[in-house]
């Protein structure tokens, strides 16, 4: 029996079901290519072939490859399936010269760090297709109205929407938390024309988080006179502005 690595936070999905709903959610259609991170024993990847026959797997676990070489032997024969032996965090996404979809069930300690390398690359995705830790997942997506500068992050770029929760007796070896299939749809470019204001919105933004249970005219106060030109009440708290507050707000600044 193939012995997961905890220091990879391997938890393998084993529900067909939700292998369905991830299919569903991430809308592929026929001629859609497909990059799956972490696709372990093959279990989802069997569906993507299924949906799409233009799959491209990135493995860290040099064990599976081998396992998946041989599962998928006749995709890879009919260059359905490629498989790379590689770090998702360092694999350079250049050479993904079209337009493709990300599908991931990633480890959990790598989360926000997956995210960002996928929507704040040159060639970026028109879609993720994500299973992350259900509180990550609701704090994404501000479920309770509370931004965070993670939900921020995310929106800057694209649409993030809850898909379904996920058991974590769904998984082998079970994880101590529930997870969630988020969709990260829409995905566009930053509204900004110029790099220097996306660094400039990640600045403010964490700086007026820092002291997050602050009034935004106390933590950004010398910026009172573009806080007064946004339209923006300085009573409320960070967490209170939506993405389209603060974009104006950085390109009143800048």
């Amino acid at each position: 029996m193939f012995k997961k690595k905890k220091s990879l936070g391997q938890n393998f999905l084993k529900s067909k079901s939700v292998v369905s709903h991830i299919v569903s959610a991430s809308k592929i259609k026929k001629g859609d290519f497909i990059l799956e991170v972490g696709p372990g024993q093959g279990f989802l990847t069997e569906d993507l072939l299924k949906s799409s026959k233009n799959v491209l797997c990135i493995e860290k676990d040099g064990r599976l490859i081998d396992v998946l070489n041989e599962k998928f032997a006749e995709q890879i024969k009919n260059n359905d399936l490629e498989i790379f032996h590689d770090d998702i965090l360092d694999f350079d996404l250049s050479i993904v010269y079209k337009d493709y979809k990300v599908i991931a069930n990633i480890p959990y300690y790598i989360t926000g760090q997956i995210i960002k390398k996928f929507l704040t690359a040159k060639n970026k995705p028109s879609l993720m297709t994500v299973m992350v830790q259900k509180e990550v997942s609701q704090r994404i997506v501000a479920k309770d109205n509370k931004e965070s500068v993670l939900s921020l992050s995310v929106k800057l770029f694209g649409e993030p929407i809850y898909v379904k929760t996920v058991k974590k007796n769904l998984f082998s070896p079970a994880p101590k938390v529930d997870s969630a299939i988020l969709l990260i749809d829409k995905i566009k470019e930053s509204p900004f024309e110029k790099k220097e204001q996306e660094v400039l919105f990640f600045e403010i933004v964490k700086k007026a988080f820092n002291s997050k249970r602050k009034k935004v005219g106390t933590t950004l106060k010398s910026y009172e006179v573009e806080l007064k030109r946004a339209h923006i009440d300085t009573n409320k708290r960070p967490e209170d502005l939506r993405i389209e507050e603060w974009i104006n707000l950085i390109k009143l600044i800048y």
